[in-house]
């Protein structure tokens, strides 16, 4: 199987950790998404053998041998410097994602991981731009995605990603978290093979709401929602207060814990896990992966980027597209 892999933000720690995962031996084909010139550049920087050659679609998928990558090569506006963005270059981002989404649907992947994007500077070139999530949503037309990080022992799920906190109460709706749960439910049987998941759902307000006395949402909104889902057979716990959700005993029967916002859970799991976790998209009809941290642009090109999420998100990925390749070959 083929891997794409988009080494992000050309100015970041994108390519540094993209020419440290060529370093090793892969099960799959990794191929860079990026620009030739750059990773041959990056890799001369931080003195790791690299021999990049160019993606051949034609041909069988070989294993990944260390010290080479197959390379789609997208190029750059202007040559990149470490550490200093250029808006000239997000255009440039954006196709990288572009294309490896289009060779994820055609099939010519199995999956893509991702490395850091620099959301301000796409947004500077006159791009709306929140996130890779949102962006990859609407690149496959999809009603809802749902972002999901991941470690070893603890998966989080949000009803909702990059949002202002003070519009998150108004996003908390019973068709959101409906459709959330659909996508959450869905994947967890698909894509992590969890026959019978257990989900743990977080209150939005402090104590769950206590009753209704630290607001309503918990009583008008997400307990009938979790009831609904616990009558179809779902087993789902919750609304629970989150400041003790992320305790053994609710962690350690749970697939997934799904949180209200962004800060309610992930401050949780990156404590936990960070630079081991990976984010992964729910809810495409392609497999995509990603690192758990930003560009650090202070650390481009300097040898000191720690490349361990990059490391978990591509062993989820190809994890994730045998279990799917599997099941489509079972016929399920």
């Amino acid at each position: 199987m083929r891997i794409a892999i988009t080494p992000g933000e050309p100015a970041g720690i994108g390519p540094d950790i993209v020419v440290e995962a060529a370093q090793m031996h892969w099960d799959a084909e990794l191929v860079a998404v990026g620009d030739t010139g750059l990773l041959k550049a990056r890799a001369k920087a931080l003195k790791l053998p690299l021999d990049l050659y160019p993606f051949d679609p034609g041909k069988a998928p070989k294993a990944q041998r260390p010290g080479q990558l197959a390379v789609m090569h997208v190029p750059l506006a202007e040559p990149a410097t470490p550490g200093k963005l250029n808006v000239a270059n997000a255009q440039y981002v954006l196709d990288t994602l572009r294309k490896a989404v289009a060779g994820c649907q055609k099939g010519t992947f199995s999956a893509m991981v991702t490395a850091p994007v620099h959301k301000g500077i796409i947004n500077q070139a006159g791009v709306a731009f929140t996130g890779h999530t949102e962006f990859l949503q609407q690149l496959t037309g999809v009603e809802r995605v749902v972002m999901m990080l991941a470690t070893e022992t603890m998966r989080v799920a949000l009803a909702t990603t990059h949002v202002p906190l003070m519009k998150v109460p108004q996003l908390i709706t019973r068709e959101r978290l409906n459709q959330v749960l659909r996508v959450l439910t869905h994947d967890l049987v698909e894509k992590f093979g969890c026959i019978r998941p257990h989900i743990v759902v977080a209150g939005l307000n402090p104590h769950a709401g206590e009753g209704g006395h630290l607001g309503r949402e918990e009583i008008t909104v997400i307990e009938p929602v979790l009831k609904t889902w616990r009558e179809k057979g779902w087993s789902i716990a919750g609304p629970l207060p989150a400041d003790t959700l992320f305790t053994p005993k609710y962690l350690h029967p749970a697939d997934a814990v799904l949180c209200m916002y962004h800060d309610q859970g992930l401050p949780v799991l990156k404590y936990e896990g960070f630079g081991r976790a990976t984010n992964i998209t729910l809810g495409l009809p392609i497999i995509r992966t990603s690192v758990d941290h930003g560009t650090a642009l202070d650390l481009a090109g300097s040898g000191h980027a720690d490349w361990g999420s990059l490391k978990v998100a591509i062993e989820t990925a190809i994890d994730m597209a045998e279990r799917r390749q599997g099941i489509i070959h079972h016929g399920h």
